[in-house]
């Protein structure tokens, strides 16, 4: 626990290479033009142009560029040091002006005195954190008056089965640290890797109550049956961007995505 922040930065150093190169983020199909965001978050962002977004834990930065290319302006955070060059890199490429800030999404109020239109999350960023108290109380410290929180994630649900998806194997609710040894990486799973994980399950009252215990009304609520990603072993595309565990088709949550208002 006391070491977790470096325990995961290492991993995602590791995976920010293999994932630069892979197919499931068509780094030059992004350059040239391809927007890394689906119709789920799209739907949720609306017409951004003019707006400020703070994205959290934005790896890389795809999603960040993406919602610039919209017309925000973006701001890109991570603790990844390798992600956030490459995604200056990126920045500069597709001839963008959003900035990166580089550090543990906790930590950004000492590296950021600004409050925006819209704080933006998505897709396996909960789990890292250990508090959701400390985390909305950080989305509340960033938003305007008026500001809404987006966050699209994948459903604890999900993240009760191992890595097969053979078994449940991890409780629904939030019993403490999860430690695990990653084999490979999602987005290349031949890659050769082998570093430790530190990760945390967050139930949805967890998340929810989080929220609301720092202020923000709850405007949208939604759990969606499908990924539109093909992140995990063993899954099967029945439509363009609708990946489903052969078996489960309609019958558990997958995603869920919401909207708080400050």
């Amino acid at each position: 626990m006391e070491n977790y922040i470096e325990i995961n930065r290492r991993l995602w150093n590791e995976r920010t290479v293999h994932h630069v190169k892979s197919d499931f983020y068509d780094v030059a199909g992004f350059v040239a033009g391809k927007s890394s965001l689906n119709n789920i978050e799209t739907a949720m962002l609306g017409d951004v142009r003019g707006k400020s977004v703070l994205h959290l834990q934005c790896h890389f930065g795809q999603d960040t560029l993406s919602i610039a290319r919209l017309g925000a302006q973006a701001t890109g955070v991570d603790f990844s040091d390798a992600a956030i060059e490459k995604a200056r890199e990126l920045n500069a490429d597709a001839g963008l002006d959003a900035r990166f800030i580089c550090c543990d999404v906790y930590e950004l109020p000492k590296h950021l005195n600004e409050q925006f239109d819209i704080v933006y999350t998505s897709y396996g960023v909960l789990g890292w954190l250990p508090d959701m108290k400390k985390w909305a109380e950080l989305v509340d410290q960033f938003l305007k008056p008026g500001g809404q929180l987006i966050l699209v994630e994948f459903h604890p649900v999900v993240w009760m089965f191992d890595n097969d998806f053979a078994r449940v194997q991890y409780s629904y609710f939030n019993q403490g640290v999860i430690e695990e040894a990653e084999p490979c990486t999602y987005a290349d799973k031949g890659a050769d890797i082998e570093l430790n994980s530190v990760s945390w399950n967050h139930d949805l009252s967890e998340v929810l109550q989080s929220l609301l215990g720092v202020g923000l009304k709850l405007t949208m609520f939604n759990e969606f049956d499908f990924s539109p990603y093909n992140c995990f072993k063993n899954m099967v595309e029945v439509a363009p961007k609708k990946y489903y565990f052969p078996g489960l088709e309609g019958k558990i949550p997958m995603l869920y995505a919401l909207k708080a208002i400050k």
